[in-house]
This record gives structure tokens, sequence and C-alpha cells, in this order.
């Protein structure tokens, strides 16, 4: 190592960096091992920003450390926030990415201008483009998760021409300046534009599509790091960010599948697909309710029960109570399992990283594709705050806005239980023919207070 010169060492660190990071998503990808996946990227992070801040064209550090103690001061109380809050910080947090590179990405234009080469041109203005669009997508996105903003699909006329006028009008701009980079005044109306289609983007979006919408932006934040690395010439930021970015991608075309989405739908806004339901036009129909002490009685007697959770779940926190609801029936030898659907809750993973929190065992997560095959042998699968991915509407009613999505197959069990605070719809804002059918059980009331019941009548009856 001693005949290494300062930058060598400094290249080497970038290339620990990398391989670290190309590590953290391989671990990433399955639970047993996402703690060292998580572990691997935050020591790369690390490593990259220590060799970049031993950079020897460095002379002064007075701003850099500044910038840590505001971050610090932001970063932190963002990152203690309740599990169920994870998928709007996690909006938050591609918007803060996505903000510093379109930054850095303008200083960089201001410095070289107008004497900007038409290639860095190039990269400066797709990497401003991108970033800016991910910037104001990111806040529309974290608005609508956290309720500020209306989480149903925002639509008009004429969407379509509008939204991608805007977008090729931001593109012409950066065309222009890419021909003549000294046109200065025109890059504050390329940034202002891209930053208007990023709301454009987003805001026709509704709640069912989160899920695809995180990792699309995720995806998105990635690509602008990853050219802001070419602006730069940093190439571990152009790995790092080529490795976010694709990663994105892949998970946005998995999430898109799960739901029998268009790709290109929901990469434009899922433009002209109001997903609205006439709540007020649904027929009154009966359903059959339960009380806690009976839903106890019916899951005592199972062989074999699956629990679907979804976002009720989430929003009641009552993942610890569903663990004291598996404690106890597996004390009676029942064989308990949950199944996963993609796009349950509101981000890619969010039912896996709650049901990870309260230890629920690995094994018996199972994925929709696994668990489809395990409900006509199960005799209840109990039905946790989850409505569209368990709507049999997906697969029977060619007119539903839900058409064609894979859905939980619940409905195949000999008994079902839903466990809902009322009759309302779910994000996609239509009707669920699974409450009405004759094995199903309404049972009423907030997840976490009616699983907590449920657990307490099994202890006062377990012998």
């Amino acid at each position: 190592m001693t005949g290494l010169s300062p930058q060598q060492l400094i290249d080497l660190t970038y290339i620990v960096a990398a391989v670290l990071f190309i590590l953290s998503l391989k671990w990433l990808s399955s639970p047993v091992t996402a703690r060292h996946g998580v572990l691997a990227g935050e020591i790369g992070a690390a490593l990259a920003v220590g060799a970049t801040l031993f950079n020897p064209e460095l002379v002064q550090y007075r701003w850099i450390v500044i910038a840590l103690i505001i971050g610090a001061g932001i970063g932190v109380p963002l990152g203690m926030v309740h599990m169920t809050a994870v998928p709007q910080r996690t909006a938050l947090s591609h918007a803060f990415g996505a903000l510093s590179a379109t930054m850095i990405g303008i200083a960089e234009y201001y410095v070289r201008a107008p004497q900007v080469t038409k290639f860095g041109m190039v990269e400066i203005g797709l990497e401003v483009i991108i970033g800016s669009l991910t910037f104001t997508g990111s806040l529309i996105a974290a608005g609508k998760l956290q309720e500020i903003l209306p989480q149903r699909p925002i639509t008009y006329r004429g969407q379509n021409i509008v939204s991608l006028s805007v977008l090729g009008t931001a593109v012409v701009l950066a065309l222009i300046l890419v021909i003549h980079p000294a046109y200065m005044k025109l890059f504050p109306a390329m940034v202002g534009v891209a930053l208007f289609f990023g709301v454009l983007l987003v805001t026709p979006i509704g709640g069912a599509d989160m899920p695809t919408v995180i990792s699309l932006l995720n995806s998105y934040a990635g690509l602008s790091a990853a050219l802001l690395g070419f602006v730069l010439n940093s190439k571990v930021l152009v790995v790092a960010g080529a490795l976010d970015g694709s990663s994105g991608f892949i998970l946005s075309v998995i999430m898109c599948k799960a739901m029998n989405r268009s790709f290109t739908n929901v990469l434009f806004g899922a433009f002209g697909q109001e997903q609205v339901a006439a709540a007020g036009h649904v027929e009154a129909r009966p359903v059959h309710s339960a009380t806690a002490d009976e839903a106890a009685a019916i899951l005592a007697a199972a062989n074999k029960v699956v629990i679907v959770p979804g976002y009720g779940m989430a929003v009641a926190q009552a993942q610890h109570k569903v663990r004291e609801l598996y404690d106890a029936l597996a004390k009676r030898g029942i064989d308990v399992k949950f199944g996963i659907h993609p796009v349950a809750g509101r981000m890619p993973g969010h039912m896996n990283v709650l049901l990870a929190e309260a230890d629920i065992p690995y094994d018996k997560l199972l994925d929709m594709d696994v668990v489809n095959g395990e409900f006509p042998q199960t005799d209840v699968a109990l039905v946790i705050g989850a409505n569209d991915v368990t709507n049999p509407a997906a697969r029977n009613e060619t007119g539903s806005p839900i058409y064609g999505m894979p859905i939980l197959d619940v409905d195949k069990a000999r008994t079902v239980m839903v466990i809902k605070r009322s009759m309302s719809p779910g994000f996609a804002g239509i009707d669920n023919p699974l409450y009405y059918l004759d094995r199903t059980l309404m049972l009423f009331g907030d997840a976490k207070a009616f699983v907590g019941d449920i657990v307490r009548e099994l202890g006062g009856t377990h012998q």
C-alpha cells in the first residue's frame, strides 16, 4: 500500500465502494440477507464520501461541514418516522436526492457557460431535466401518501397532449442550449418547465399505483445521479447511480406486471386511467359479520390459516398484534402462513418490512404465486386491511379498472374473514364482491384492536 499515490488510494477506495454497492443490491434481494445488504450499502457510501473528502482538489471544508450539519439535522428526524410513514419518507428521500443532483448540475452549467462543450451540455441538460421532474414528482407522491393531496387520480381532457407538450418543451430548450450554450437565459426556463412536468407526471396517478410510482421515482433518481457522475467525471457516482436506476427500473416493471398495468401507462402518469368508483351508486347488499370471540373459535378449529396483510394493517400498526396471533395459533399446532401481494401497501415490500419488524419468520412469508396454490386447501383466509389485491372482480369483471390484475385467491379458501373499519372501497375506488360471499365474514373494527381481541379470546380458550 505504501507504493500507492493518494489518487490511487482514492481510486481503490471507490472500487471497494462500488463492489459493496453491488453486493448490497444482491443481499437486499432476500429477507435473510437484507441486513447485510443495508450494512454493505452504508459502508460503501461512507467509503465513497470519505474518499471524496480526501480529494486533493478540495482546499476548503467549511461549506462541506455546514452542509453536513444541515443535512444531518434534516435526515435524522426523517429516519425516525413510524414504519407506516416509510413510503412517504422514501418519496422525500428521492426528492432530496434529485434536488441535490439538479442543483449541482445547475451550478456546473453556470461555472462552465458559455464555454461548455456540446457534449457537456447534453450531459447537464439530461441530468437537470430528469433531476427536476424527479424532485417535484417525488414531492407530489409524498403529498399523496401523506394524504395532504388527493389520493385519487386527477385527470382532465387533453391531459396527454398537455403533459407531453410540456416535456417536449423542456427537451427543445435543452437542444437549443446544446447548439447555443451561450443562451443562458433559456436555462432557467428549461429547469422550470422540467419541474412543472414532474407535477404533471405524478398528479394523475392514484393511490393504487403508488408502489410502482415509488420504484419508478427511485429509478429516475438513480438515473439523474448517474448522469451527474458523467458531468462531474465521478466513476463511483456513475456506478452507484446506474445500479440504483437499473434496479428501480426492473422493480417498476415487476410492479407493473403484478398490477397488470402497462409500463408506459404508469410512466406517463396513468393518462386517462381515472379509477374512480361510483361509490355512491353501489347497491346495498347484505354481508355476514362476526365478533372477535366467533372469529377466535373459527380460527381455533382450523388446521391451516393464511393471513393476508394490507395497508389497513400498516395504518393500524397492527403487525405486532399479528405476531401475537401467529404465536397463539402456532401453539395450537395450526399451520399459519402469510400471503404477500407484490403491491400490497404503499411501496414495494411494504408488508414484508412490517412483518419483519414484528419478527415473523421469513419462511412463513409466501409470495403471491406460491400462496395462491395454498388457498384451496386453506381452512381460513384472514384478510387484514387488504382491498384491491383480494378483489375477485380482477378475474371476472371485464369492465373493472383492475380487470386482469393478478390477485390473491383468498375467495378459494373454505372460510374468509376480513378485518376492515367499514365497507369503504380500496385505493382503486371499486366495490369488492369478496365481502358478499356466503363464506365471507366481515370483522368490523380497527385491525390492531380486533386482532388483539382475537388473541385474548384464543388465550382464554386454550387448553
